[in-house]
């Protein structure tokens, strides 16, 4: 069987295509720019990104990058598959992923193996998101200062 471009596509969604797109896009353009000028172009391109959702996931997006900022300022937003993430040292820690975007039936705030989020042998590194209370925000700041211990 030949491996070309359709058979190794072929178990992606379009939404998920559209995604890989993104990120080669986001490669492209993170190889010719400085840190400072990524680290800017980062937040413009996280709120570029958040303010073109629409409903529930713009409002999260938006709590979600707030309390991020707030309780981890060394990390550096930058968008990551087209969606807002947050990275220390150029590697993604957490991120936030579109319910509509993904047309799936949540958003999702996920943590990636740099995150130090470690309890025994298994824990959790994606959380679904369908609001955002006090106690939530709670939970994610501490998630978020844990990811950095």
């Amino acid at each position: 069987m030949a491996n070309n471009d359709e058979d190794i596509n072929e178990g992606f969604s379009a939404e998920e295509k559209a995604a890989m797109q993104v990120r080669a896009r986001e490669l492209k353009a993170a190889g010719r720019k400085g840190s400072q000028a990524k680290k800017a172009d980062g937040e413009t391109d996280v709120l570029a990104t958040i303010a073109e959702m629409q409903g529930s996931d713009q409002e999260i997006a938006e709590r979600l990058h707030a309390i991020i900022k707030a309780a981890a300022p060394e990390l550096t937003p930058k968008t990551w598959y087209g969606m807002p993430a947050y990275a220390r040292d150029g590697k993604v820690v957490c991120f936030f992923q579109s319910k509509l975007k993904f047309k799936t039936r949540y958003a999702t705030l996920g943590f990636m193996h740099e995150a130090n989020l470690d309890e025994g042998a298994m824990w959790p590194t994606a959380f679904a998101l369908t609001d955002l209370s006090t106690a939530e925000e709670l939970r994610i700041v501490e998630l978020v200062k844990k990811a950095l211990t």
